[in-house]
């Protein structure tokens, strides 16, 4: 998912995948502690994807908070 995909997407589909990709993420890191993963870059694309979409929430947060 790339930041132009995140930024199109409104505030609901934004923490929608956020949770979707916070599960993933988890369960991807529990299968990898219990036998390695076949690709644990998987775990990185993962975990920045979360890191952008935390970005662009708070990013439109603090927009909305200056705007008021």
């Amino acid at each position: 998912m790339t930041n132009e995909d995140i930024k199109q997407m409104n505030n609901k589909e934004l923490h929608a995948t956020l949770r979707e990709e916070r599960k993933q993420l988890q369960k991807m890191k529990f299968n990898h502690a219990v036998s390695p993963i076949e690709n644990p870059t998987k775990i990185t694309i993962s975990r920045k994807t979360v890191a952008r979409l935390l970005t662009e929430i708070n990013a439109r947060s603090s927009a909305a908070a200056k705007a008021e």
